[in-house]
């Protein structure tokens, strides 16, 4: 695996570490290329970003009390004056320490200690790249230890991306300003603890694996539809899953089809089957009671025209859809049957789908909208351009259900 810099690096390590919400995670920089891929996975799981003090830890530890953070709001100006109080205590919490590549394992189980002997609950350590003899020693040191892409000795870090610029001070102290003002925007009203949850959704063809996620006060539950050749664990959607639960929104990532069912063309393109997997599994959420009973759809490729069939059929009680980078094409007899609200996210560069979904918006039968991430290509994996068609999804989502609870509240008031 290439990685383009390292804020590509930290967004295709975030979805590996999901599994961390909820344990109280704080992330802790090796070093200044590792504060930009630790700000990319601490800002998806909304957790407190820190750097250890001096370079790197090589002949002597520093005191438990040298890990700033971001938390008391201090700024930084030069990595060399990390000094003072703790700015985030350590004691029982999960700390995730994030390098951009490891060439050498003085340093990591340096910082270990260090973070043990400041009460740290669990420890991880997370990594882009890593020598794979190097990673499986550091096994003995680490409660759980992470690296996409394992790489053989005569590979350096730099040899991992296109791009691997000198980190200045200036830059991290940018990093660590961001991460403060990523920890501030919180909404007051919402409740961001959730319940998570490894479920089995019972279809009448087959039962099929997926994981809930519903914050205490989620009023939605917005289901994936993934594409051809993707699962439960797209880490495209997994990424923009975490951007609706931090709106308030339940999310249910689950497998359309079986392993067997994948291999198999025709049933990855049968829109009408998987549309009926979707409306059965609505009507389980619903029957269940495991979060909201109000249900929105998100597909992506032809997982989006499967969701648009769904939301045409009569009584599917489906409240919103959005499409990132969908085929609607393949739902086109029923696209005029849609009228629940839908957003089609597509990316300027992904030509051909662009034009579908432009033909497709003539064709949609009640409010929709074109939302077009400039410089996008089909996958959305150009820096930033995933993370804006989330927002834009959450958007979609949180307004409408903001617009329906307004119109239901008037309806009441108007009651004798």
């Amino acid at each position: 695996m290439l990685f383009r810099d390292r804020t590509d690096a930290g967004r295709r390590l975030a979805p590996r570490l999901m599994h961390l919400r909820g344990r109280d995670p704080v992330f802790v920089g090796l070093s200044p290329g590792g504060m930009i891929v630790g700000f990319e996975v601490a800002k998806v799981l909304r957790a407190p970003l820190g750097i250890l003090v001096g370079d790197a830890v090589r002949d002597t530890l520093p005191k438990p009390s040298e890990v700033t953070a971001v938390e008391e709001g201090r700024p930084v100006e030069r990595r060399s004056h990390l000094r003072g109080p703790a700015a985030v205590p350590l004691e029982g919490r999960t700390v995730v320490l994030v390098g951009d590549g490891v060439q050498s394992g003085v340093t990591i189980r340096a910082a270990c200690e260090l973070v043990r002997a400041a009460g740290a609950a669990r420890v991880v350590i997370a990594f882009p790249a890593g020598v794979v003899d190097l990673m499986a020693s550091l096994g003995t040191v680490a409660d759980e230890l992470i690296c996409l892409t394992p790489r053989g000795k005569s590979r350096t870090v730099q040899q991992s991306y296109i791009q691997f610029e000198p980190v200045t001070d200036e830059h991290v102290a940018e990093v660590l300003r961001k991460a403060r003002e990523c920890l501030a925007v919180r909404p007051a009203h919402i409740d961001l603890t959730a319940r998570e949850l490894d479920v089995i959704v019972p279809t009448t063809a087959v039962p099929l694996p997926g994981r809930l996620t519903v914050p205490a006060s989620a009023r939605m539950t917005v289901v994936f539809a993934h594409g051809s050749g993707s699962s439960r664990y797209s880490p495209r959607n997994l990424l923009v899953a975490s951007v609706l639960n931090r709106a308030g929104l339940g999310t249910l990532t689950f497998d359309l089809l079986t392993p067997a069912e994948e291999r198999d063309r025709a049933k990855v393109f049968d829109i009408p089957m998987l549309a009926r997997r979707l409306l059965e599994t609505g009507r389980w959420l619903r029957k269940a009671g495991l979060g909201p009973d109000r249900i929105a759809l998100f597909g992506a490729s032809t997982g989006a025209a499967a969701a648009l069939w769904a939301a045409s059929e009569p009584g599917s009680e489906i409240r919103a859809v959005v499409s990132r980078g969908g085929r609607p094409d393949l739902a086109l007899p029923r696209l005029g049957a849609v009228k629940v609200p839908t957003l089609l996210i597509v990316g300027g560069r992904d030509h051909e789908v662009l034009a579908l979904n432009r033909k497709a918006l003539g064709e949609l039968g009640g409010e929709s909208r074109l939302a077009v991430v400039a410089g996008a290509t089909h996958l959305f994996t150009e820096p930033g351009t995933l993370e804006e068609a989330a927002e834009a999804a959450r958007d979609w989502f949180v307004g409408h259900l903001e617009s329906t609870d307004a119109v239901r509240a008037t309806r009441q008031d108007s009651m004798p």
